[in-house]
């Protein structure tokens, strides 16, 4: 796996909220435009879509290239570093909060 890049540190240093899309790591300016246009100017909208397509890796990189034209170093850089970590740490956690407990600090931190 490559090194973190400092927009992930940003990223996961505090709860996602209303983070524009633009936030997440390998999303820049363009991408972050074609994702908007698309309805999904959220960080959290993008985390949807990647859970929405059962957290895997291939279907959430096509994804991307189809919808924003994302090329492959930017869908690695989405992916692992922007959402990955991000879901596990509210769904595979050794001790996960109950779903509706999610939701709660979801709604909390936006």
């Amino acid at each position: 796996m490559s090194s973190t890049s400092q927009k992930h540190k940003d990223f996961v240093a505090e709860p996602m909220g209303e983070k524009p899309v633009g936030a997440l790591a390998g999303i820049g300016d363009v991408l972050g435009k074609r994702l908007e246009e698309k309805g999904f100017d959220k960080a959290y909208v993008v985390l949807g879509q990647f859970l929405v397509l059962k957290k895997d890796e291939e279907l959430f990189r096509d994804w991307l290239k189809d919808t924003c034209k994302a090329n492959v170093k930017q869908q690695e850089d989405t992916h692992p570093k922007g959402l990955r970590l991000t879901s596990n740490g509210w769904l595979e956690n050794s001790q996960p909060p109950s779903l509706l407990a999610s939701f709660e600090l979801c709604a909390m931190s936006m």
